[in-house]
């Protein structure tokens, strides 16, 4: 049995472990282990501990560790200064009911375009706790963070991912032959990439009541209609310190978070927003003691502090992405697909194989540079159509990061909404997979029509 297949399997026993036990981190773990073993045998735990050094210091893992953690800090200091409840009473004034109040959480998650993870987390501390005052399920707001992270930015073309895939496609000769440049090879892919229009139109019609609750987004509906709990039980460690009738100034949420968005877009580094709005804090509440200098720095460590069960998650995760890549799941899935390729159902095929790369391995970039370089070559082999190609590529990308429940995106926006990732993942799959479904039916639609 070759290790491809294996990694399979392992991956399996994790999707099917985390689902029934609600226990993420424990298996992802447990995956990336049980693969090291079968790679490494005996010399498993030396190779192992390579692994996570690996994972942990990697260059793009270590700026993920300080943005998420700093955010964190950024969070404890924004509460403590009650500037969230003063924003909290001015949009109460604006979203007077629960259409009103999902459907503001919806336009600024596109008003946020520039990056996933500006957006899931900056959009999340803007609207939990009014969430809360309308009874809505926090799942509601995970699953509209979710859905406007990684398809409205992919559906933007100055957005981190459309210079991601730009770049990526413009050092593929068929396509810098085809349209000079990679960036407008990406902005003629954005109107046939399916799945974030298919998931977009999907969550508006949510927002708005038009789209029925499905599965365990029912559940939680009926929860809080029931018991009026927003989040369930096993989300309350991640909302130890609510208190949704304290008084703030709305400008000391107001001002760090207009910073934190300014400059992350101007220059186009998250991390120095963070630091820019972090330092805003410092200069804004010591003087006028709102907190002293020292409460000010403890709150920076165990804000930070309080991000760890996310690291451990995508610590797991990334391990697991790098076990199974070593166990070549990668070229084992392409194998597996070549016997069913034809030009016309080529656009499909290319979006379900990348689908399900990015779901199983958690890494929705990594393996779009993984495939890219094999399918774009095969399209032109086959004679299929490249800008569709290109569009199921980013489609298939969109769809990794907002279906895996351990992908960065879905932790981020789960831990954002102040609930449980496993709960998150299972509220939002019906959704996620009939956008997927449609997208794939589309995707053979045009890929036959345009043959």
């Amino acid at each position: 049995m070759s290790t491809g297949l294996f990694a399979v399997i392992i991956v399996a026993i994790v999707i099917v472990g985390a689902i029934t036990t609600r226990r993420c981190t424990e298996f992802l773990f447990l995956g990336s282990v049980l693969g090291a073993m079968i790679l490494y045998g005996t010399g498993m735990p030396l190779k192992y501990v390579e692994i996570l050094e690996e994972v942990v210091g990697k260059d793009d893992n270590v700026w993920l560790w300080l943005v998420c953690g700093l955010f964190g800090s950024l969070i404890a200091l924004l509460e403590a200064s009650k500037g969230t409840y003063g924003f909290q009473k001015i949009i109460e004034k604006l979203c007077k009911t629960e259409k009103q109040t999902m459907l503001a959480s919806f336009l600024l998650g596109i008003v946020i375009f520039i990056d996933d993870y500006l957006n899931v987390l900056t959009v999340g501390v803007c609207m939990k706790k009014l969430y809360d005052k309308r009874k809505i399920p926090r799942e509601s707001l995970a699953f509209i963070l979710d859905s406007t992270g990684a398809p409205v930015c992919v559906l933007i073309p100055v957005s981190t991912w459309a210079v991601f895939y730009s770049k990526l496609f413009y050092q593929q000769e068929m396509v810098s032959a085809s349209y000079g440049s990679g960036m407008s090879a990406y902005v003629s892919a954005i109107r046939y990439c399916f799945y974030p229009i298919v998931t977009l139109t999907i969550v508006l019609l949510f927002c708005l009541g038009l789209f029925p609750k499905l599965g365990a987004m029912k559940k939680a509906y009926q929860r809080v209609a029931e018991t009026g709990k927003v989040y369930s039980d096993a989300s309350k460690k991640y909302n130890m310190q609510e208190n949704l009738d304290a008084d703030g100034n709305v400008w000391d949420f107001l001002i760090p978070i207009g910073l934190l968005v300014a400059v992350g877009i101007a220059s186009g580094e998250i991390l120095l927003g963070v630091l820019v709005a972090l330092v805003a804090c410092m200069i804004m509440y010591v003087p006028r003691k709102k907190m002293t200098m020292e409460d000010f720095l403890n709150l920076t460590i165990s804000g930070f502090a309080s991000m760890l069960p996310t690291f451990f998650m995508l610590v797991g995760a990334f391990s697991l992405a790098s076990v199974t890549s070593k166990m070549g799941l990668t070229e084992f899935l392409i194998h597996a697909i070549t016997p069913i390729l034809s030009k016309g159902a080529f656009p499909a095929v290319s979006f379900l194989l990348l689908s399900v790369l990015a779901f199983v391995t958690g890494s929705n970039w990594g393996m779009s540079a993984v495939v890219i370089p094999i399918l774009i070559p095969m399209c032109q082999a086959l004679g299929g159509n490249l800008v569709l190609t290109m569009a199921a590529i980013i489609s298939g990308g969109a769809f990794g990061s907002h279906a895996c429940f351990y992908t960065d995106a879905t932790v981020l926006s789960s831990n954002s909404a102040g609930i449980d990732n496993m709960e998150h993942a299972l509220t939002q799959w019906p959704y996620v997979f009939l956008s997927a479904a449609i997208s794939t039916v589309l995707f053979l639609v045009f890929g036959y029509a345009m043959a």
